[in-house]
């Protein structure tokens, strides 16, 4: 008697929208949410009716102060990494690489530390696995 093969586990997703800010001297910004321990890329979740690039620019608005329209920013496609603060999720990323221009990023929303992250300065720090594996400077 053969044992059918179990289901493979349903992975539970959540989608989001994030950018790619980096500075003059090659630094990604990063930040940590209230309650957190890891570093990510802003953005965040959808509101009912928002494209990804209308996300990512309230996100931008509400946690870093920067305003950036959804037309200026630059897709770089869709990336899937495990979710940093849920255990168990896999986070599922429209991701967008944001030029500020003069902007200067500020602490808003829920955001509880902003840093610009080189490569070195990332062994030292918790970082999300999207960002980790795929955006941190070379």
């Amino acid at each position: 008697m053969t044992i059918p093969d179990a289901p493979p586990a349903v992975q539970r997703s959540i989608r989001v929208s994030a950018a790619v800010i980096v500075d003059d001297e090659g630094r990604l910004l990063l930040v940590r949410k209230a309650g957190t321990t890891a570093f990510m890329q802003p953005g965040g979740k959808p509101e009912a009716g928002e494209s990804a690039s209308q996300t990512l620019s309230r996100e931008l608005l509400e946690e870093l102060g920067v305003d950036v329209p959804a037309a200026r920013l630059r897709p770089l496609g869709v990336f899937t990494a495990d979710a940093a603060n849920e255990p168990g999720f896999l986070v599922v990323a429209d991701v967008f690489e944001v030029e500020l221009g003069e902007q200067h990023p500020v602490i808003g929303a829920e955001i509880a530390e902003l840093r610009w992250i080189s490569r070195a300065d990332a062994e030292q720090l918790e970082i999300a696995p999207l960002a980790r594996e795929n955006f941190l400077p070379g």
